[in-house]
């Protein structure tokens, strides 16, 4: 079959690789008909990651079941399925009680398995034709036949969830400001769902022009970093009081204000200095505990200057981790089939699996409106 297979930094190609088959009683074998590119492969397409040539990439997929394994009982060959990002058993300790990115059974000796992604087990990814998926029914949410939603639906896979739980981990309320830094894919669906949870107003800041419009699309108010010190702007339009929440949609390959360089807690202090004393901060942005391209010594060993002093001042609560995309993909799946969420608003590309290379390109740098891209091998 073919696939996206990372070759080194800046680099990847669609080359022929071997199609998967059933390993266990438990697995299917799906189709693969929609499948996305994620911030987080960007991590491993910059060579930011102990990734190995030869990986395959992809772990938002979705598809038509071909296959099926003998133990599986609730899914049969034809059933259209979205995979959560997160591979999980659904019997651990961790997975019985909802944390199901944190599962103990899928990668031995650390919490927590994905398809395709560097450290996170054995899994191959799904940016090719087929895609082989563990314990199927615990991990394939079914979906109704035929092709509408598909560009809303792949979104169940990682991001919409991922923005969902960002909110979570805050405790969005309705009536709440919220400020949303980062206006990638993950923020603009933090945003999103904040608005779905009834907050009444929601700043999103970023300095990309394309990602800031779609904020202000769907109802956020945009800041742009560029022009000014964001917690500042924030401050002037909400009686210099901030806001209620935050969420850090960013991670650690953020840029400070007025810098041209990486300054990988400038989030994590922005929010503490946005969100009001005892707020709360949910931050689904990912954090690693080592990046070989950090700009100092401490950054590449995952540690950051954070200012813990002023957070605990204010007495702000804050929530972090991946997210346990169990926990919310089945409602918010139910919401897009009845027409109160559409997410595909943050697609910007739906292109061929071959074109892959240039849209790993043209998406790390930010260029010709690229925010969300969809493959369909």
């Amino acid at each position: 079959m073919r696939a996206v297979v990372y070759k080194e930094p800046f680099s990847v190609a669609v080359e022929e690789v071997g199609k998967p088959g059933l390993q266990h009683p438990n697995d299917v074998i799906v189709r693969v008909t929609s499948t996305a590119i994620c911030g987080s492969d960007l991590h491993m397409y910059e060579g930011r990651t102990g990734a190995e040539p030869g990986i395959v990439f992809g772990h938002e997929n979705m598809g038509i079941i071909e296959e099926v394994g003998e133990g599986v009982t609730s899914l049969q060959a034809g059933d259209r399925v979205v995979m959560p990002f997160n591979v999980s058993c659904g019997f651990c300790k961790n997975c019985v009680d909802g944390f199901t990115a944190f599962c103990l059974t899928v990668n031995p000796g650390f919490p927590g398995g994905a398809y395709g992604y560097v450290s996170m087990g054995p899994w191959q990814g799904g940016q090719a034709e087929y895609l082989r998926v563990p314990y199927a029914d615990f991990n394939c949410l079914k979906l109704p036949e035929g092709q509408e939603h598909e560009t809303d639906f792949i979104l169940l896979a990682d991001i919409f969830p991922t923005g969902y739980h960002g909110c979570e981990l805050a405790r969005v309320s309705p009536g709440e400001s919220v400020a949303v830094y980062g206006a990638g894919p993950v923020g603009l669906m933090a945003a999103y769902s904040a608005l779905l949870r009834g907050a009444r107003k929601v700043f999103v800041v970023d300095r990309v022009p394309e990602r800031l419009q779609k904020a202000e699309e769907i109802g956020a108010i945009p800041v742009n970093f560029a022009e000014g010190d964001p917690v500042e702007q924030i401050k002037e339009q909400t009686d210099g009081e901030g806001t209620d929440k935050g969420v850090d949609a960013v991670g650690y390959q953020a840029s400070a204000h007025g810098a041209d360089h990486e300054e990988p807690a400038t989030v994590l202090n922005s929010l503490v200095g946005t969100v009001r004393a005892t707020g709360a901060l949910g931050i689904p942005g990912l954090y690693v505990p080592s990046d070989p391209g950090g700009p100092d010594e401490q950054a590449r060993q995952g540690m950051l200057l954070v200012a813990i002093g002023k957070l605990f001042e204010k007495g702000l609560r804050m929530g972090t981790g991946q997210c346990n995309v169990k926990r919310y993909n089945r409602f918010l799946r139910d919401m897009i089939i009845e027409g109160r969420a559409k997410p595909s608003f943050v697609v910007s590309h739906e292109l061929p699996l071959d074109q892959a290379p240039s849209a790993y390109d043209k998406f790390d740098k930010r260029i010709e409106g690229y925010t969300k891209v969809v493959l369909h091998p």
